[in-house]
């Protein structure tokens, strides 16, 4: 872990704050049925600004003339540590995250109000976590019942995740290293899936596969609930129900990333549960091929975020008009939006810590452009479900080709590059004994 990351990015936070104090909670931990918790996952941001991953916690950073990071965790505690495992407590914390000081998260209630007076600006997203936004309202009616001695409470209370987003959404090098890890594991992942793959199996056999190779290359999760689709499953967008039985014949879609050191993969292949595309799925699978190298090529610095996606809607209202799917000229399907009934998402969005990552996709009405060490996922589908006007060799034919991106001087690297993705290489994969 490189600590000065992280405390290069308070010190970034802190000068552009310019004045006031920002509190920038974790997540809490979340009871899943009586005393047994969910697995605990930080809050992103916190951990963007820490590095630091226990329960219980906040950063608050004073900006100004004499500018503090603050961190407030819990106490070291030997007899719960025999039960719930390791604290660092706030003196190790400090020294080990390298903030200014660390306090106990006990004392952060008594705290707030002597750190808000007199400042002229709450650095706080209210509406993210509602028992936070209680605590800070009652600091800072705290400090107003104080006004009769000269208190003042902040006059303005900013929005500190827009900063923050706009922080996130670039790369620095240990963040691209950490995606790549990911981006590894998780291909590994869906190349044991295809290897895996065969008619009788069922869909939760194939995600065991999965959760197998990202937990024995030392992934700590995976970076969202997995998708494994079979047949017409793969026409529902977030199917995750996984219990189907795999027919001979269908397609298996996957959609599953794990997560590394708190960054994310995202990776969707669609393959043969046999080991063959038939013709019928051959087309549409080349269709969404084709949209997703033609949104590939648009990935380039400069060029406005929405420019993959118009590239690869193109490839595919051509394709669906070919496949008398839909019928007209190729810009009155755009323009009408005629094909939305086979597409009916983006063709991306912004990957990191998040697997939908942070940040705004445009700036003053305008899509934003695209710049080196942004990362994104290109993403393009095509989802046919059975319908009287739909030709029957494509009924239920549900496919999608995701991968992830890294933007830089020259155009895009792409992440993901090592799972096969076009018909004669995944047939070769499955081939294999």
């Amino acid at each position: 872990m490189d600590i000065q990351a992280f405390a290069d990015r308070r010190a970034r936070l802190l000068r552009t704050m310019g004045r006031g104090v920002a509190v920038i909670p974790t997540a809490p931990e979340r009871v899943r049925n009586r005393d047994s918790h969910y697995p605990y996952r930080h809050d992103s941001y916190f951990y963007y600004l820490s590095g630091f991953t226990e329960p219980e916690a906040a950063v608050v950073l004073v900006a100004g003339d004499a500018p503090q990071t603050l961190l407030f965790c819990r106490e070291k505690d030997p007899d719960k540590e025999v039960w719930d495992g390791f604290r660092h407590g706030p003196e190790a914390a400090r020294d080990t995250f390298g903030f200014d000081a660390a306090l106990p998260i006990g004392s952060l209630d008594e705290k707030l109000p002597e750190l808000l007076a007199g400042q002229p600006v709450l650095h706080y997203s209210l509406g993210h976590d509602a028992e936070w936004d209680d605590r800070l309202v009652a600091a800072l009616n705290r400090v107003r019942a104080n006004v009769r001695n000269g208190a003042h409470a902040p006059a303005e209370i900013r929005d500190v995740h827009v900063e923050l987003d706009e922080m996130r959404l670039i790369k620095d090098a240990r963040e691209i290293d950490d995606m790549r890890r990911a981006a590894d594991i998780s291909a590994a992942a869906h190349r044991r899936a295809m290897r895996a793959t065969a008619p009788g199996r069922f869909e939760y056999e194939i995600e065991a596969e999965l959760m197998h190779e990202f937990r024995r290359c030392g992934a700590q999760a995976p970076a969202y609930s997995p998708i494994v689709a079979g047949g017409a499953n793969a026409c529902i967008l977030h199917y995750v129900g996984n219990s189907q039985s795999l027919q001979d014949g269908d397609l298996l879609l996957i959609d599953a990333g794990c997560e590394i050191d708190s960054y994310a993969a995202d990776i969707t292949r669609t393959f043969p549960v046999g080991g063959k595309f038939s013709p019928a799925q051959r087309d549409v699978y080349e269709l969404v091929l084709a949209a997703q190298q033609a949104a590939i090529a648009r990935i380039v610095p400069g060029n406005a975020w929405d420019a993959p996606h118009e590239a690869a809607v193109r490839v595919l209202a051509q394709g669906m008009r070919d496949l008398k799917l839909l019928a007209g000229s190729v810009d009155g399907i755009i323009e009408s939006g005629a094909y939305r009934r086979f597409f009916m998402h983006r063709t991306g969005h912004w990957l990191g810590m998040d697997v939908h990552d942070a940040g705004e996709y445009k700036v003053d009405g305008q899509w934003r452009p695209l710049q080196p060490g942004m990362t994104l996922t290109v993403e393009p589908g095509c989802y046919i479900r059975a319908a009287d006007d739909v030709p029957p060799a494509l009924r239920n034919i549900g496919v999608r080709i995701e991968d992830n991106a890294l933007v830089t001087a020259a155009g895009c690297e792409i992440l993901t590059a090592a799972v096969p993705n076009t018909v004669g290489e995944i047939e070769a994969l499955m081939a294999q004994d």
